[in-house]
């Protein structure tokens, strides 16, 4: 199927339009000349001590039982937002809330959360349960930001969040490539490790 045929040079597009596109995400990122691979990212990890992970788990896994996860908002607000807060305390980062970005009428709207710290920035989009079609949306998202941000670094992380499971993204800024990690993250079992994650991304 030509581009064209997927991607429509004279409409307007958001970043959550591309949310509810039915095509192959491949086909979807090859409009913006930009590939996609699937691999295990094997992410680095921060090694120091976490000293709020067992309260926030303790807590998470207190909420659970009582909390129905049909909305989006619960999910950010009882699942997504914990888990920021404590990632500012270890980092020292800034976080931005539904942060605007506009590069081109096909790559705007709202990133969920941005975070940044020196030269490091990290987007995570709430979805509700699709991830797959959530990442596409991180990976435009992410193509966004190449375009909008003016830093040196080569790579962008972002992760696609339901709340209970985390996937991460990376976007070579050199190679025009986006890689979806297959290791899924799950909260709280893999808490810890996340975090981790997220503290190295953020630190280098």
């Amino acid at each position: 199927m030509p581009r064209s045929a997927i991607i429509q040079p004279d409409q307007s597009y958001t970043f959550s339009d591309y949310f509810k596109l039915n095509f192959a995400p491949q086909d979807i990122l090859a409009y913006f000349n930009v590939s996609l691979q699937r691999r295990s990212l094997n992410l680095p990890r921060h090694l120091g001590p976490l000293d709020r992970l067992i309260d926030l788990k303790a807590r998470i896994e207190e909420s659970l039982p009582r909390l129905s996860l049909t909305s989006e908002m619960a999910r950010r607000e009882f699942l997504i937002a914990p888990v920021l807060t404590d990632l500012l305390h270890y980092t020292q980062a800034k976080l931005d809330v539904e942060y605007p970005v506009a590069v081109s009428h096909q790559l705007k709207g709202s990133l969920d959360y941005l975070l940044q710290n020196n030269q490091t920035f990290l987007v995570i989009e709430a979805k509700n349960e699709d991830l797959e079609r959530g990442f596409v949306q991180l990976a435009i998202e992410l193509i966004a930001l190449d375009q909008w941000i003016d830093s040196d670094q080569t790579v962008l992380h972002g992760a696609i969040s339901t709340g209970n499971i985390w996937q991460f993204g990376q976007f070579d800024r050199r190679s025009h490539q986006v890689t979806q990690d297959l290791d899924l993250y799950r909260v709280p079992a893999d808490l810890e490790n996340l975090l981790q994650i997220l503290i190295q991304i953020l630190e280098p």
